[in-house]
């Protein structure tokens, strides 16, 4: 294996452990927007009532977002707005992390290593290229860096 190739894994590796717990977040707005919206006025200072339609609109944008996202479609777009709402999440619980031993949560912590992975990702868009669409569907002259 080429150290192309195992670039191409890596970085293949790193989109979809990404996706899967972007994933998991959009499925939490779906199945319980109680809870979802309950996290945003926790932890982002919007109102409860943000549970109702708003909340399906946000889960169905974030869906789409995030399956662009797995397709490796408009990298520079998608990867960049996975980066921005990971960073938004990860730091809106600052809180949490002065008290690291204390927090109701260890598992937050979890976030930055995500969050180093979402940045990598977005450095490295123009060599992540397994399994794109681009990779799978584009004619050769078309492979451009986006």
């Amino acid at each position: 294996m080429t150290d192309d190739d195992r670039l191409g894994f890596s970085l293949f590796a790193l989109r979809l452990s990404i996706f899967v717990v972007m994933a998991v977040w959009t499925a939490d707005k779906f199945l319980n927007p109680g809870h979802a919206a309950g996290v945003y006025a926790h932890f982002y200072f919007i109102g409860k009532d943000f549970s109702g339609s708003f909340m399906m609109i946000f889960a169905l944008l974030e869906s789409a977002l995030i399956l662009a996202f797995l397709a490796g479609f408009k990298k520079r777009m998608t990867y960049g707005a996975v980066f921005l709402l990971h960073s938004v999440s990860t730091l809106s619980s600052w809180k949490i992390y002065l008290d690291p031993l204390g927090s109701p949560n260890i598992l937050f912590w979890t976030a930055w290593p995500m969050l180093a992975a979402c940045f990598a990702l977005y450095m490295l868009r123009d060599r992540d290229t397994k399994f794109t669409v681009c990779s799978l569907f584009c004619p050769a002259e078309k492979k451009k860096p986006d």
